[in-house]
């Protein structure tokens, strides 16, 4: 058995803050994360140094609610996508929020989830990695109350994971769902319906697996609009239905039906709702993770809940603040936060506020543009009328979550008056 998730997380606030993360105080060095946050200190004025980046308390925590309220009114159980903050605190707020589990991508994310107490956790990948099989075996066979579900999408990998869970001498079947590709060009999947059922028979034919439902991930359909994506999610859960009556979910707890990214969990939710009877309850996962942040760029403009805006609305949590060092001109202007700081992949950062190096007054970012980045500065656009000059801090909204969780080790957490009330820890 591991730790719980409330032990392991709980350990975090041990570690020792010093060189190794970027931001912090440093005159906390030596003190723990929990006696550095026990401070409550300042953003701005308890000895931060920028660049900075910093998740609001407030946010999240409205986040988190936003997708428990969306998931029970829909009835859908949900896993979100750890990848995307790969922070055990975070993971815990969302298990506390009624998360069924955690989704991972790779091998390496289920190993820190173990290490965090994670229960539940989707694999979406088909895993065939003999060393991280032998491992799982291990784990599964260690705690019969974990359970483990991932991909499969080919007969090769059915016969790859069986071979490494025989020579590991597995006790306990994986479970595995059989992921439907979202079309020619799209990502990982089998691409037609009598590939998935040739992949069924041989997970049926391997006593170290067990066939528990279909997957799949309607982010990938070409072309997506509303109707490709219902096109495509109604492909996959019309997979089900047959498999079930060729008796393929034999001995499954339930029957998993699993898609969901953050762009599309709407078109999911409605057509999740049109899941027919099977011969066991049917656990209809969804499994987006962007929401725990959101984003002032991608996620924004994608979000569902501008299309059903009734349902309620995701808040940016994120805000990287960085110091202006340089102002040559009336022109441009530069900031001492990169691409080592900020993600990029997508968008650029976004000037939202300057607070002024003289006042400490916090003033919209009026006139300011971030035009570009190098590893460790931003180029700024200054307009005529722009007020910022050497010293004044700029906080920024970034995109996308995946890209600005990982640039960070300890991220402070921070109440809307700039108080520092805890530290998240991230494991990339």
């Amino acid at each position: 058995m591991g730790p719980s998730s409330e032990e392991a997380v709980g350990g975090l606030a041990d570690v020792r803050v010093d060189h190794r993360f970027k931001g912090l105080p440093p005159d906390a060095e030596g003190l723990t994360v929990g006696e550095l946050a026990a401070e409550r200190r300042s953003l701005f004025t308890g000895g931060f140094t920028t660049p900075v980046l910093a998740l609001s308390a407030e946010r999240v925590e409205h986040n988190l609610a936003q997708l428990e309220t969306y998931a029970k009114r829909h009835g859908l159980d949900f896993a979100p996508h750890g990848k995307t903050s790969m922070a055990p605190q975070l993971f815990a707020r969302q298990l506390a929020y009624g998360a069924w589990g955690i989704t991972a991508a790779v091998p390496h994310q289920v190993r820190v989830y173990r290490a965090y107490g994670i229960g539940r956790i989707f694999l979406a990948n088909e895993l065939v990695d003999a060393s991280a099989l032998r491992w799982l075996a291990g784990e599964l066979d260690a705690d019969p109350d974990f359970r483990f579900v991932c991909y499969v999408d080919s007969v090769r990998g059915v016969e790859l994971m069986d071979e490494a869970l025989r020579a590991a001498g597995a006790r306990r079947p994986v479970e595995v769902v059989v992921e439907l590709g979202a079309g020619e060009g799209a990502r990982t999947g089998a691409r037609t319906e009598e590939q998935c059922a040739a992949v069924a028979g041989a997970v049926a034919a391997a006593r170290t697996l067990r066939l528990t439902g279909v997957a799949g991930y309607e982010g990938e359909v070409p072309q997506a609009d509303g109707e490709r994506v219902r096109a495509y999610l109604r492909r996959l859960v019309a997979l089900a239905a047959p498999l079930d009556a060729d008796g393929r979910f034999a001995g499954a707890e339930d029957i998993v039906v699993s898609a969901g990214g953050s762009a599309w969990f709407d078109a999911v939710a409605d057509v999740f709702a049109e899941i027919p009877e099977l011969s066991a309850k049917v656990l209809k996962l969804l499994r987006s993770g962007a929401y725990v942040s959101h984003d002032d760029g991608h996620y924004r403009h994608l979000t569902p809940f501008n299309r059903v805006p009734e349902e309620g609305a995701l808040q940016p949590a994120f805000r990287l603040w960085a110091q202006v060092v340089s102002r040559p001109s009336g022109e441009q202007a530069f900031v001492n936060a990169g691409k080592r700081d900020a993600a990029y992949d997508l968008d650029l950062p976004e000037a939202q506020v300057v607070r002024d190096g003289r006042t400490g007054e916090i003033r919209a970012a009026e006139g300011i543009t971030v035009t570009g980045l190098s590893d460790q500065h931003g180029w700024l656009a200054t307009a005529p009328d722009a007020r910022v000059e050497v010293g004044d801090w700029l906080g920024m909204g970034l995109s996308h979550p995946c890209t600005s969780f990982d640039k960070w080790q300890l991220i402070p957490l921070v109440t809307a008056d700039g108080t520092v009330t805890d530290l998240v820890r991230t494991f990339f």
